[in-house]
Parts: C-alpha cells; structure tokens; sequence
C-alpha cells in the first residue's frame, strides 16, 4: 500500500526534487524533503487543496514563483534521476515518515535558527540546515494519516 497514488515519473521527479534540495543531508535528510512532498500531495487543507498530484506538488506555483526553489533556478532537479534517489522516493511514497517531517507540509533552509513560526505554523523541528513545520492543529487532518 502506498501513502498516494503514483506512477514512474512521479518517483523520477521526488528523486530529482530530494537531490536537488537536500543531497547535502544525505540519505535521512533527502527522505525527510521527499517526506513533505508526499504530505502535500495527501493533504487536502490549507494551501493545498487543490493539490492531488505529485506532479502537481512539484510544479505548484504560489505567489508567482514555484513552491520549491529547485524547479525555478534548475541545477540538480533537472538532471537524471538517480537509483539512490528512486530508492528514497518509494520509500517515502510507500511508508516512510519520522520527526520532524513526519506531518510536516513546509520546510526550509534559513541559513540561521529556525524561527518558531513559518506563515503562522508551528516549528516541528530541524534536521541539518532545514527547518520543518507541520500544519497548526486541527487544521489539516488529511496529513496525519
């Protein structure tokens, strides 16, 4: 059972994204990104109700540029995917999940302490250089399924 539909080409772009965001967090740190991604994509609250798909998780656009920073400015996430990364992808689409991105819909590098809030959500916590934050609660029950 996987925690959403997927097909092929959603792992290859979860595997482009968790390299591209997070390859110098390693293994742990490139599941957590791949973690939130899959979140968003079962989520059907907050700024992503309309968000059903993979694809659509990767390519959403809010306030005028796209949610992940690696589909704007390109480098890593528009390279090949690679077997390491497709492993992790599957992982996370499958079952995998553990603090603090466990229920976790935003993170981010602040290249500085994690601040409490972001746009209003609690800190879950930080692995390496990024910053998690699950939704306020009971906002979004979808995502602690």
């Amino acid at each position: 059972m996987t925690r959403v539909k997927h097909t092929s080409k959603d792992v290859d772009l979860i595997a482009r994204m968790i390299r591209a965001e997070a390859e110098g967090e390693g293994k742990l740190g490139m599941l957590m990104v791949g973690n939130v991604i899959v979140n968003r994509a079962a989520a059907d609250c907050l700024d992503f109700r309309d968000v059903r798909t993979i694809n659509d998780v990767i390519f959403q656009i809010q306030g005028g540029n796209y949610s992940f920073e690696a589909v704007q400015k390109g480098n890593l996430f528009y390279s090949p995917a690679r077997d390491l990364e497709r492993d992790l992808a599957r992982q996370v689409l499958k079952s995998w999940r553990q603090h603090p991105s466990k229920y976790a819909l935003w993170y981010f590098n602040p290249y500085a302490p994690c601040p409490p809030t972001w746009y209003d959500q609690p800190f879950s916590g930080q692995y390496k250089q990024h910053c998690y934050y699950e939704p306020i609660a009971n906002t979004c029950e979808s995502v602690y399924r």
